[in-house]
């Protein structure tokens, strides 16, 4: 690319960049500023449009509130833009030196790289400005196989990956002005003002966008964009209507189990192998998740079928008519999408005899915790089935174990807006409402 035009993208961008005020700080940013004097390349992935440019933004604004940074250091690039439709791999260099003249920056660069999987090659480039250069980097994408396996080789051991996700119920009562404490649960008006905000917060979801303009209209453009451009283009897909029957399908009935099988019938697809496939590629853009089946035998649990969950529960509403009709999947796809945010290895639970539980939580080799989630817990006959199936389930896994002297699982019920304690034979169940453990401290 011509020099002048390089040096136009690069004073815009950057001036841009650093115009963006009233950011809502990011949880994720308490964990991030412990990596920011580490020489790693920080790698942010995520579903589009869930806050990662505007997570840059932030970190630069610390990083120039501390004394030993200057703006002159600080570069900023949005590879999306379509005057850059020519740029590769080899105008890297021109750029980098570009910047340097214009900047004349002293000491370490920051680098901030939006959308960099777009100019193939790229991560040599990193690679060379990592060995030779004084740079800290930071680089953006909207793929999980932005670290693909020919990728993670060339920045093996240089790389740290950090999954950013729409608003957390946290961050939305942050954004909102809703402040709270361990004492908030005792005081009345706090707990309804909470209770709705969550009401609120299914509505809308957590894409920062759509919380700032209350329009969940764009939702539906999101998810456009993400199936489009991100899914039938990036991955050549050639059926497109069989992929967009997938993906509406399994919009329609989130934190469901479906089996290999039954979506290919679904869809009219020709084989397994293409589903499985379209799944991949859903699940590379973050769309859709999938938990497996907890099982100490590997082969039990791959001949298992998933359950599936998509990214924002407001978007699953947003393009599906039959997804605002059961409140009990909607509440347990945002406990999966807190799980998730929590980083914890997440698993169902099935017993011998068929009964299910909706999270088996594993840390490390360890099973610590089972969680059941349901809308009402009102009728006893539903709480005893709740109850009773977790019995069944934490008893084959603590038996599975085969391992004395360890604690016995956590068990924990979510449920709308019930708190207590149940004594079973098998220790105490926590019922807790889903208001305050999505706002509890988590470890």
């Amino acid at each position: 690319m011509e020099k002048e035009k390089l040096k136009e993208l690069i004073i815009e961008h950057k001036e841009r960049f650093l115009a963006g005020k009233d950011l809502i700080r990011r949880e994720l940013q308490d964990d991030i500023g412990s990596y920011l004097s580490q020489r790693e390349i920080i790698v942010f992935t995520g579903v589009r449009r869930c806050g990662k440019s505007s997570l840059m933004r932030l970190i630069c604004t610390d990083l120039l509130k501390s004394d030993d940074v200057s703006e002159k250091n600080v570069f900023y690039m949005n590879f999306e833009d379509e005057r850059l439709v020519s740029f590769t791999v080899r105008d890297f260099e021109s750029l980098y030196e570009t910047f340097i003249e214009i900047e004349n920056p002293e000491g370490r660069k920051y680098l901030f790289l939006d959308e960099i999987q777009n100019v193939p090659g790229w991560e040599k480039w990193l690679n060379r400005l990592y060995e030779f250069e004084d740079v800290k980097i930071f680089v953006t994408g909207s793929n999980a196989s932005l670290l693909s396996s020919e990728t993670a080789t060339a920045l093996t051991g240089r790389n740290r990956q950090i999954v950013v996700w729409p608003f957390s119920f946290r961050e939305f009562l942050r954004m909102r002005g809703c402040s709270y404490d361990s004492k908030s649960a005792y005081k009345r008006e706090k707990r309804a003002k909470i209770k709705k905000f969550l009401r609120e917060y299914m509505k809308l979801g957590g894409f920062p966008e759509v919380l700032k303009t209350n329009d969940v209209t764009l939702l539906e453009q999101y998810y456009r964009d993400i199936i489009y451009r991100d899914v039938i283009s990036r991955y050549t897909i050639k059926n497109i209507r069989e992929i967009k029957e997938l993906a509406l399908y399994l919009a329609a009935n989130p934190a469901t189990i479906q089996s290999y099988r039954n979506l290919v019938d679904i869809i009219g697809g020709r084989s397994i192998n293409t589903v499985k496939n379209y799944i991949s590629a859903l699940n590379d853009v973050y769309l859709f998740f999938f938990s497996d089946v907890f099982d100490y035998s590997v082969k039990r649990q791959i001949y298992n079928p998933s359950k599936t969950y998509i990214v924002d529960t407001a978007m699953a509403d947003a393009v599906s008519f039959k997804f605002s009709k059961n409140t009990g999947h909607w509440y347990e796809n945002l406990v999966f999408l807190e799980l998730k945010r929590q980083n914890k290895e997440i698993y169902y639970g099935r017993s011998c005899k068929g009964k299910e539980v909706d999270f088996i939580i594993k840390e490390g080799l360890r099973v610590t915790e089972a969680i059941q989630v349901c809308a009402s817990l009102s009728d006893e006959k539903t709480l005893q089935r709740e109850t009773q199936a977790m019995m069944e389930v934490c008893k084959e896994l603590e038996k599975g174990r085969n391992v004395d002297n360890v604690q016995p699982l956590q068990m924990t019920i979510i449920s709308e807006d019930d708190e207590r304690i149940i004594e079973t034979e098998r220790g105490q169940v926590r019922i807790i409402p889903l208001w305050k453990w999505l706002t509890s401290e988590k470890e």
